[in-house]
């Protein structure tokens, strides 16, 4: 029998990467068990079809049950001692987090303009690729400057070596800005008002009613699967980045556009993500970081995960990732939750050089043609991207022949 305490990731082992793997993650050892992983465990037993061969497939084939049965796993939770004797001695955005970490039924205050794949008049084909961008209200010189350069809707030329730019070299996009709601007394004003006519002008706006925290990262993730579910059924791939982010959405439209061309890319787009990848990451123990996880919430290595500063992947998965969220207890680190899910789906995401979340390296910094040359790059400011855009633009002639970093 084996006793290892621990779920293992075998396929996540990689020899020749230089960075540790970890093998395991989620521990089980009832005598170590943290908050977090008590409760997953609970919820894990629940679906384990050994320890209920005949009941599981009947009792949980709804999302209400799912939802029941993540509640169900507090209460069930019998000595959580370890984190209530020291609870008030947490930062606050964890505190936060506990105290609200069962609820997920949040309501809509603001949705977008029209239909999910619909990315311009008389359009008849499926939409290529929908950006999701994390914002916050009152950063609309961040959603502005990302409106005029990357992140513009409809007919997206594609940049395409030896070829003109044209239609045959482009396809549909979408955009959609996704937003939690601020506290009007703490900002002073109240800008829910604003923000209505903003969507009215743009129709790219998706607001639910819960507090948009660092560590409710993971809410617009999951509500976002679910909203995507509902109204994005021909969609074929989903771009979820940060709002200070650089995209070269040419190059993304030429590489996903090849993806689709090669063979099987129709089975393997059910478990298809790409970014950059964070392998043998471990929870910040620093109380200090907004990273801070307390042993007291969650033991173990993380599993592996692509970088949430941009990261894209299938509509096929995106709806699996939602499915695959209900059985899985929500965790306060957005891009480790989303690891999590991959992980109960047995996917890994593909690491991919040409997404840089933590920048150039120094040495390249300067060389000819530089943003050409990726997908994505972090961190970078409103009167950054309109600069870069320009440049990219006034550059295409000389640097489109460039291959994608490799």
């Amino acid at each position: 029998m084996n006793m290892n305490p621990y779920f293992e990731a075998s396929q996540n082992l990689n020899k020749s990467h230089p960075v540790p793997v970890p093998q395991s993650f989620w521990e089980l050892d009832s005598n170590l068990e943290p908050f977090w992983n008590h409760l997953q465990k609970i919820t894990d037993q629940h679906f384990n079809p050994m320890l209920h061969p005949n009941s599981s497939k009947r009792r949980f084939n709804k999302s209400t049950s799912y939802e029941f049965l993540l509640r169900q796993s507090f209460s069930e939770v019998s000595d959580v001692n370890s984190i209530k004797r020291n609870f008030d001695k947490l930062p606050q955005q964890i505190q936060d987090f506990v105290r609200n970490m069962q609820k997920r039924d949040y309501p809509t205050l603001i949705e977008p303009n029209g239909v999910c794949g619909v990315g311009a008049k008389q359009k008849k084909e499926a939409s290529l690729l929908l950006l999701a961008i994390k914002t916050k209200e009152l950063n609309f010189k961040n959603r502005q400057a990302i409106r005029q350069t990357w992140g513009k809707q409809g007919w997206v030329a594609a940049h395409r070596p030896n070829s003109s730019r044209g239609k045959e070299g482009g396809a549909f996009v979408r955009r959609v800005f996704l937003l939690g709601k601020e506290n009007p007394e703490e900002l002073g004003v109240n800008i829910s008002e604003l923000l209505q006519q903003e969507n009215n002008l743009y129709g790219d706006i998706l607001q639910w009613d819960f507090r948009d925290t660092f560590f409710n990262l993971t809410l617009k993730d999951v509500l976002f699967w679910r909203w995507f579910s509902n109204s994005c059924d021909r969609t074929h791939f989903v771009f979820k980045g940060d709002e200070d982010v650089f995209v070269n959405t040419p190059k993304m439209i030429t590489h996903l556009k090849e993806l689709l061309k090669e063979p099987k890319a129709r089975s393997t787009m059910k478990d298809f993500m790409v970014g950059d990848v964070i392998r043998g990451a471990t929870p910040n123990r620093l109380s200090s970081s907004k990273y801070y996880i307390p042993h007291s919430f969650y033991k173990g290595t993380y599993p592996l995960y692509a970088g949430g500063g941009g990261v894209v992947y299938s509509g096929l998965l995106t709806k699996r990732l939602y499915n695959m969220s209900k059985k899985i207890h929500l965790f306060p680190i957005d891009d480790v939750y989303v690891g999590m899910c991959m992980f109960q789906l047995n996917a890994s995401p593909i690491h991919h050089p040409a997404f840089l979340t933590f920048d150039f390296p120094k040495k390249e910094k300067g060389e000819p043609c530089l943003y050409h040359r990726i997908m994505l790059v972090h961190k970078r400011s409103p009167q950054q991207l309109i600069k870069l855009w320009a440049d990219m633009n006034n550059t295409y002639t000389q640097c489109k022949d460039m291959p994608l970093r490799s």
